[in-house]
């Protein structure tokens, strides 16, 4: 009895605590269930007995219980299933962070490669521009000194036709003195 009398106890506290909340419109499942029940007392005649009544409670009760343990079941095996799926999930993820900071090391390396084979590419262009500056700049002082050395063998080109020209000059100067001594001496 005592079973009975606090299931009705709770039963009455469920209900206060439903009739103190404000009423909400029902959902759709509520609407056929409630319709449900409206047209089982009406196929059921307008008198029920109470043994009826009882045997109907006691049938009601039993299928509730039946729901709930299959409730309880697939809940169960939701969240089973969830926790599954929840650790391969994270388990994907795992391995999926891992391969990508494995890629993202190699990227880092392979960067760090590039930019140090970059560095000595420029090295390697500024020092070849201070090459060739110094190839131009020694490039135009021999081309300066040869065009003084050109200068001065024209200088001495046009000293030599003169000289020539005088030693030829002189050359007929003394053959005409050579002859007038001949003429003199005879």
């Amino acid at each position: 009895m005592s079973s009975l009398y606090t299931r009705s106890k709770e039963f009455t506290r469920n209900r206060k605590s439903q009739s103190d909340s404000p009423p909400a419109s029902p959902s759709p499942t509520a609407k056929t269930l409630r319709h449900e029940r409206l047209s089982r007392l009406e196929s059921g005649g307008s008198n029920p007995t109470s043994s009826d009544s009882y045997s109907d409670r006691a049938s009601a009760r039993a299928r509730r219980e039946a729901r709930e343990a299959r409730l309880a079941s697939l809940t169960s095996r939701v969240e089973e299933d969830t926790n599954r799926d929840y650790k391969k999930l994270y388990e994907s993820a795992l391995t999926e962070n891992q391969t990508l900071k494995t890629k993202l090391q190699e990227a880092q390396l392979e960067l760090a490669d590039i930019k140090s084979k970059l560095e000595k590419m420029a090295q390697q262009k500024q020092e070849k521009s201070s090459d060739r500056s110094s190839v131009l700049e020694m490039e135009k002082r021999e081309r300066r000194a040869l065009e003084r050395k050109m200068s001065e063998m024209e200088e001495e080109m046009k000293v030599l036709t003169e000289l020539k020209s005088d030693n030829q000059r002189l050359k007929d100067e003394n053959g005409a003195l050579i002859r007038v001594i001949s003429k003199l001496s005879k």
